[in-house]
């Protein structure tokens, strides 16, 4: 690999955001030397950073949601926020690949002026029933992945349209737009590419009181995770690291 990624994160949460990134490396086949990694709840974007010189970008996913009216956005929520759409023009203009995982394909929907909101398709912490598209059959990123799969997801906002120019690679009943790419190299996934039950059991102690589900349903949610059968979408990421990193 000529050229490391950039992992960009979004999280407050320190236990939370090592979680991920462990999970990111682990499930992408890259090691540590192999990424830049950026806490952007600690740090801002390096004045001198180039998309020239990484391999691709990966977002994380975090507790903030673009649809929230600016008042409602703390201060590092809305610094991590401007932080993202600051390269966006660039990445969608070059096709530079990006895989925005959750929090990443609103930043990809807002970006490209589309309708992303609390309106319709939230889903509550646990699994989503998926489908590859007829497009998504022919995706680089799903090959391997089967035509089904389950995906875990836990969001408050969503696409409620397909942006234009854009191809719809998976969906689902609860949710549409599970997975969307942008000309030929900008992609961005509604589900959690890098996520296993581990990590969501750590996730859903950290964020058991921030309105994704009832408190005292944690521990059912934890032990839901734990014996759910996903397993595909973690290809999607070592997909992406395979096709951009060599």
């Amino acid at each position: 690999m000529s050229k490391p990624f950039l992992i960009l994160q979004l999280r407050p949460e320190t236990e939370a955001a090592d979680d991920e990134y462990a999970a990111i490396l682990r499930k992408g086949g890259l090691t540590a030397d192999q990424t830049l990694r950026v806490r952007l709840d600690q740090t801002a974007l390096p004045d001198d950073l180039r998309l020239d010189d990484f391999a691709g970008v990966i977002v994380g996913g975090g507790p903030g949601c673009v649809s929230d009216p600016p008042e409602q956005k703390s201060e590092v929520e809305a610094r991590i926020e401007t932080a993202i759409l600051s390269l966006m023009p660039e990445i969608t203009g070059r096709d530079f690949p990006f895989l925005g995982c959750c929090y990443g394909i609103g930043i990809l929907g807002k970006h490209l002026d589309g309708d992303v909101s609390k309106a319709a398709y939230s889903e509550p912490v646990g699994t989503s029933d998926c489908q590859v598209t007829a497009d998504g059959r022919n995706d680089p990123l799903l090959r391997g992945v089967p035509d089904r799969f389950q995906a875990f997801v836990g969001h408050k906002e969503a696409m409620q349209s397909l942006p234009q120019e854009c191809t719809h690679l998976v969906s689902s009943s609860a949710c549409p737009y599970q997975m969307v790419r942008y000309g030929r190299n900008v992609y961005a996934t509604q589900f959690h590419p890098e996520a296993d039950g581990d990590g969501f059991r750590t996730r859903i102690l950290i964020y058991k009181h921030r309105g994704y589900f009832p408190p005292d349903a944690a521990e059912e949610l934890i032990e839901m995770c734990a014996t759910a059968d996903v397993f595909a979408p973690e290809i999607v990421l070592r997909n992406f690291v395979a096709r951009y990193g060599s």
